[in-house]
């Protein structure tokens, strides 16, 4: 178990906005120029709770609950498809009163933040990605499990298997060793996953599922090199269901990156605080233009 940790400070306070007419939850902590830190699945802006409140002394941090995750609602009859939920991320912005941010992202945060800065190259002064499938996709075996969920849930006799109660005891499986990697504790996971512990909450994890996709996208890839803001790539070098090749690809695709390797598994952010909010803090410094 790793003991790379750092002083988290009091939690902050989670605020609420409309976004797309349902609830978004925030925290927000510290003042000045605008820093967002998007989560990726099966995580909540706890993900960051180790980064919020060093980065908090230098910026105004807004950290949210995406639509679906953590305190926010899970409303089926939004749409869960890439373009609705990158387009989201501007009515985000715009719900939050945010111009141009700097912007970090894990994850499915990443995949969507990567499409983000495409679309909107004025929004964002800074990128961060942190072990996110990106422009590709995942290694085979997770392809393959991520790939049987999409499937399912897009079949309505398989799609009710996935908004059964079994569900939460095999993603607490499957994630069992992020435990053991010092990752997680016991009470931060059993928050990412107490959704599962509802109708409502399986019932939305199916129809996210339903939406996503887990083939390459090649249109993301062919504009990385459009990518004009310092951007920097930090990464977990140990981890098992992407390829240290997309973050490779991304720092030598996009212009102005840096790569920064981490001894540490998928969940970087959690596994190894100190030096991810380091390198954090060293990518705020980089000049961005005005």
């Amino acid at each position: 178990m790793t003991t790379d940790r750092i002083d988290r400070g009091a939690a902050p306070e989670l605020k609420e906005t409309t976004v797309d007419g349902t609830r978004l939850c925030y925290a927000e902590a510290g003042t000045g120029d605008p820093l967002v830190l998007l989560h990726g699945w099966p995580e909540s802006h706890r993900a960051w709770r180790h980064q919020i409140g060093p980065l908090s002394a230098r910026r105004r941090v807004l950290a949210p609950d995406w639509l679906g995750w953590g305190d926010s609602a899970r409303d089926t009859a939004l749409s869960c498809d890439y373009d609705s939920e990158v387009d989201r991320i501007a009515r985000m912005f715009d719900a939050l009163g945010l111009e141009r941010t700097d912007l970090a992202c894990h994850d499915y945060g990443g995949f969507l933040g990567l499409g983000f800065v495409q679309r909107h190259p004025d929004r964002v002064r800074r990128l961060a990605i942190l072990n996110s499938r990106a422009h590709r996709t995942f290694t085979p075996p997770y392809r393959l499990l991520f790939g049987a969920f999409t499937v399912g849930a897009r079949h309505h006799p398989i799609r009710r298997l996935l908004a059964t109660p079994p569900v939460h005891l095999v993603h607490r499986i499957g994630l069992a060793r992020y435990l053991r990697n010092g990752s997680f504790d016991r009470e931060t996971l059993a928050r990412y996953l107490d959704m599962l512990r509802t109708p409502a909450g399986r019932r939305w994890y199916a129809h996210f599922w339903a939406g996503y996709e887990v083939r390459i996208r090649p249109e993301l890839g062919a504009r990385l090199r459009e990518i004009a803001c310092p951007t920097s790539v930090i990464w977990g070098t140990r981890d098992r269901a992407i390829s240290l090749r997309t973050a490779e690809e991304l720092a030598e695709r996009i212009p102005d990156a840096e790569l920064v390797l981490v001894d540490a598994d998928h969940f970087l952010m959690e596994e190894r605080p100190a030096e991810v909010t380091a390198s954090l803090l060293r990518w705020l410094d980089r000049p961005a233009p005005v």
